[in-house]
Parts: C-alpha cells; structure tokens; sequence
C-alpha cells in the first residue's frame, strides 16, 4: 500500500464510537492510583519549575537536566544528549521483559507569556510560556515513569520502563531526528500524553506537516536618493506571501499553511538587503505536504526572479501524521475512565470562571473537566512529531483536563493554568492513566500482540521518509 493511500484511511469522522463500560476499579489499580496521589507535590514542583524556566526548543538546558536528574535520582540510566541533540535524553529502568516507552516534552512557546493570574498578565521581560502545557507533559510523564518503574520492582515483573527526554516539539521535531538514528527500534510500545481542556483518548490522527525559512537577498539603498540601485529583500518576501495567499483558494480543504516574516529591515528609509519568512504547510497525507510544498518553493523562486533579488531556504523540521492504534486507543479509554476527570477545589472553580469568562465563544462548559469525553475517531488540524513515533512503534497517547473548558492551546488562558494547580492535577491524572495503561500491557501479551499486528497492517508498503530529509538538528532555529 503506497504511503498517500495508508494516510487517506487515517481521515477519520468525527463520528463518537460508544466504548463497553470499563471494569470496576480492581484494589491494585486503586493502590496504584492512590500512590501517585501521593507524589503529586513532585510532579507540582517539577511541572512549577518547567514552567518557570519557559525554555524555547533545542534550547531547554534546565528542563532536560531537572528532569533527567529527577529521574537518575530514582535509579533509572540516564543517557543524555542523544541524536546529536544536547537537551534530548533517554532514562531506562529495568530488563528481560517487554520495552514500553513513555514521552516527555518540556519545550515553551517564544512570543507569549502570562503569569498564573486569572487576568491577562504578561511578565515583563519574559519572552516565552509554557502556552501547549509541555511543563505538565514533562512533569507528568516522569511521574508516571517512577510509579511504573516502583510497580515493575514491587512485583518482581520482568520488563523495561524507558522514558524519552525530546525535547523542540514546537517546530523543531526533535522526536523525528531520535527515531531517524533507530531510538524506538526495540520498543514493544510507546506512551504519550497531552495537556488539554477535556478528558478523552479518542483515536486520533493529525496533520503532516513541513516548515522553512525562505531567505532573500538584495541590494541596499538610500530608499528615496538612490531607489534604483536598490533591490528590496522584503519586496521578495512579499511577493512570495501574496503567491501564497492566492494559492490557498487552490489547495486541498484540509491543507494549512502559516507564515511570520521574521526578518523585514531595520528602517524604512534603507533597501533592505536581506529579508526572512518562516512557513508551514500541514497536510493529512505526507505526500500532500510534498505537493504543495513543490508550489511554495517554485513561488519563492518566482518572487525572487520577479524582484531581482536571490532566495535560498531551510528547511526546519518536518512530521508525519499520528498513525492511529485503535486496539490501544481502546485500551486507553478504558485506563483514563477508570481515573476520571479534574475535581476543583472552591477557589479553583472560582479561578476557573473567572479565566472562562475571557474566553471567545468557547465550546466546552465549566464542569466539563469532570467528565470522560465518549471514545472515537477523530482528524486533529494540528501537528506533532509523535507522529514519526507512531511510524517507528505502536503508539497510543491522551489528553487530560489541564485547562479550564473550552481553552484554546497557545493562548495566554493556557499559560496561567499550566502555571496552577489545575494544570498539575491534570498532570497527575495523566500519570495514573499511564501507569494503568503500561501495566496491562507488562501483563497482557495478546494485547501486545495486536496491537503490533494492527500496527505492521497499517505500515504495510511504506517506506518511511523523515519530512526534514537529512538534515542535522536545527538547534539554532529559535534564534
């Protein structure tokens, strides 16, 4: 089966599909949930530090060592600065018996910030947030990883917890350069979670995605002594922008493409001689990203022959679409019920209406942090580089209510909730719903089984191909 035609059977409806009750609470699993209630404070702190570092990608030298430091503390191997990447790490407890892997991301959003006010309070002279919840991502996961690895002990079980520190999700897609150099080869499965406004592990997909950095080149000039000697870098950036716009009536309906001008001059009166816009271009289907991607790039050299200046391009980072494992989705649907939703507390609640209240037509109510949204399948518009995980190795992951209802990621509501306790506590639910989740699967090789059967069905044909191609790390790319 050719790529494009294992993508396609990845758009799914948005149809819910009724899931069976999930069994009563066993006394373990409510042992094991009352356990991690109890390190709740560790996964607070660590997630309020992430948090308080706001470290951009490739670029999270206090995130990566907390958290790699927490982790070798509790006697696991850590391995650090792996694929070529100083801030990415792999922390591994155990042996003899199934791998199952657990993601952790600790990487901020530049351009936003917001303290943990339920009013709109940047901090001054912070240029980042943690506005996708990747502190909680982090936090949680490691949580989730030391219980795992507590229970494989206390049991005598044999297997291996192995947690991956990746680090640059935001744009870098630091994961794709960990399963390029063969990372997740050995692993039976991979474990992933997210911070969110609702409760859910539905069966969800996303979007490919690729993203450049188109750079022209000019000459400089007096802008009104001497116009004629000069060759506008930014008249190149322009004219490729206003190709762009008018190709969007002409791409696929599903198709994204964003761009900031990230480099225009430095004064209107000067030509500028050098100029840089930064693009993304998301897609269901890889070969879709590569489609419209050929269109850009002849765009960019047409705005460049038309301007007579030069362009030349990077390309940054590049995903695939989230490969869907319904035998595990299922699966997790059960774990995450089993937990349930976020309880406020009174002040909470009263924190939660007030940052309800800012939000713009949202589509959840207050009190939906409470409830388990209905399992099904679903096509995400976003993008992530777990999305290469999912080629390399069955993956199934969960979002949690870490945000108040009907919050949009990357906002500044975002922001100040990872910033509080209701951020933490969805971490904490997300913990248990991992533990939950990797012991059945420790325990249960026939679920393991089809789940790799699903998994190699689904990959049948196709050769994978990373987006970003060979290219080093961009560790650079947020400068």
């Amino acid at each position: 089966m050719r790529l494009a035609a294992a993508a396609t059977a990845l758009a799914f409806s948005l149809s819910p599909v009724l899931a069976a009750d999930p069994p009563a609470l066993t006394p373990e699993a409510a042992r094991i949930i009352a356990d991690i209630d109890a390190r709740h404070g560790q996964i607070s702190g660590l997630a309020s530090r992430i948090w308080g570092y706001a470290e951009v990608g490739y670029k999270e030298t206090q995130s990566s060592k907390l958290l790699a430091d927490t982790l070798e503390a509790e006697g696991f191997a850590v391995k650090r600065g792996v694929a070529g990447i100083p801030t990415a790490f792999v922390a591994e407890w155990g042996g003899g018996g199934p791998i199952i892997g657990v993601l952790a991301e600790f990487d901020a959003l530049p351009g936003i910030n917001q303290d943990a006010s339920a009013e709109r309070t940047p901090i001054d002279g912070k240029s980042a947030g943690h506005a996708c919840g990747h502190n909680l991502f982090g936090a949680g996961s490691v949580g989730a990883a030391i219980a795992i690895k507590n229970w494989l002990a206390e049991s005598k079980t044999p297997g291996v917890i192995r947690l991956y520190g990746t680090p640059a999700e935001e744009g870098g897609s630091g994961k794709v350069y960990l399963v390029r150099d063969g990372l997740f080869k050995d692993v039976d499965v991979v474990l992933h979670w997210h911070a969110d406004d609702e409760n859910s592990a539905e069966a969800e997909t996303s979007l490919a995605n690729r993203s450049a950095k188109f750079r022209f080149k000019g000459m400089s000039a007096h802008a009104a002594g001497a116009p004629e000697r000069g060759r506008s870098a930014l008249d190149g950036v322009e004219a490729l922008n206003m190709m762009v716009n008018m190709m969007r009536e002409h791409v696929p309906q599903d198709a994204r493409i964003h761009y900031v001008i990230t480099k225009g001059g430095a004064a209107p009166n000067v030509v500028p001689d050098s100029a840089e816009v930064f693009y993304y271009v998301r897609h269901p289907k890889p070969q879709g990203v590569e489609d419209i991607w050929a269109r850009v790039e002849d765009a960019a050299r047409g705005a460049a022959l038309g301007t007579g200046t030069s362009v030349e391009w990077e390309v940054i980072h590049g995903s695939y679409p989230l490969l869907v494992n319904e035998t595990l989705a299922k699966m997790m649907h059960e774990k995450l019920t089993m937990v349930g939703g976020v309880a406020y507390s009174k002040e909470e609640a009263a924190y939660a209406k007030k940052i309800y209240a800012t939000l713009e037509s949202p589509d959840r109510g207050l009190g939906d942090e409470t409830k388990v949204q209905p399992y099904k399948t679903s096509l995400s518009y976003g993008s992530t580089d777990v999305g290469d995980v999912s080629w390399a190795a069955p993956t199934v992951g969960l979002n949690t209510a870490t945000w108040i209802p009907g919050t949009p990621a990357h906002s500044w509501q975002a922001v100040a909730a990872s910033g509080m306790s209701i951020g933490h506590k969805g971490a904490t639910n997300a913990a248990k719903t991992l533990t939950l989740a990797a012991i059945d699967l420790y325990q249960n090789p026939e679920l393991r089984a089809a789940a790799r059967a699903e998994f190699e069905e689904k990959r049948k044909g196709v050769k994978y191909r990373p987006l970003l191609g060979d290219r080093k790390p961009a560790l650079d790319y947020r400068d």
